[in-house]
């Protein structure tokens, strides 16, 4: 399958729909303390998401059932939503999708509910640091194996293990496209990087064992030995003058 190549005048419009997302991310952040349900999240995402003019990407999705998802401290992504109360200690991952003049944008980041313990705190400046490093390599001529490269050795030198089974996704009017971005690989190896790709990079660490398992939920995947985990997304464009973040 042909990875798809954006015009400019594309790329601005993912542009446009990826601030729109950034500021909504913001505001959720903004209201997240110990006692808030994430279905309370999810609803304020929606209305967000309206009032922006834009439209939910993941609602419906292959079935799932809301905007937001909200993946808390051993699930790694696609927890849906519901009446469960956020604790102090906790640590939730928020990722949202969402379509704007037909063009989607997806981000997520990681956030510590109240006070969280100082290897959980390390595990999100990592997984964040992990993407950083990753973005950083998306320029013509660099390979998908460099930007999972980036991320494993990244991440396995801070003493975490990456997620293997689960992957980011090249991303533009549909929400998955080619090609899959592993989180982990060999340099040089695999599609070379052109200008006019956008990708959707999401590195998931994990404190304890690899390994995944389908939640209860039916959507959700969790940790295999139940440790912690964290992810981080962005939305970005290759450029013949390097990487540029479209949900920063």
């Amino acid at each position: 399958m042909s990875t798809p190549i954006k015009t400019p005048e594309q790329i601005e419009i993912m542009a446009q729909a990826g601030q729109i997302l950034s500021r909504i991310m913001r505001e959720l952040k903004s209201g997240i303390k110990p006692g808030i349900t994430t279905q309370s999240l999810n609803k304020l995402a929606e209305e967000l998401i309206f009032d922006s003019g834009a439209k939910p990407a993941f609602k419906g999705y292959k079935g799932f059932p809301a905007a937001l998802c909200t993946s808390i401290n051993e699930q790694v992504v696609h927890a849906a939503p519901c009446e469960r109360k956020l604790i102090e200690g906790d640590i939730l991952s928020l990722d949202l999708g969402i379509i704007y003049n037909g063009f989607c944008s997806d981000m997520a980041v990681t956030v510590p509910i109240g006070a969280i313990s100082p290897e959980a705190g390390r595990l999100i400046r990592v997984t964040k640091k992990a993407l950083k490093r990753a973005i950083n390599r998306v320029k013509p001529g660099k390979t998908i194996g460099d930007v999972g490269h980036a991320i494993q050795t990244y991440v396995e030198s801070q003493g975490f293990q990456i997620v293997k089974e689960l992957c980011g996704h090249g991303i533009g009017q549909q929400l998955h496209e080619s090609p899959e971005i592993l989180n982990f690989g060999q340099r040089h190896k695999g599609l070379k990087l052109e200008a006019g790709m956008v990708l959707a990079i999401e590195p998931m660490a994990v404190m304890g064992q690899p390994g995944i398992k389908k939640g209860p939920d039916g959507s959700c995947f969790q940790t295999a030995d139940n440790s912690l985990s964290a992810h981080f997304e962005h939305t970005i464009a290759v450029t013949n003058k390097g990487p540029r973040v479209l949900t920063e």
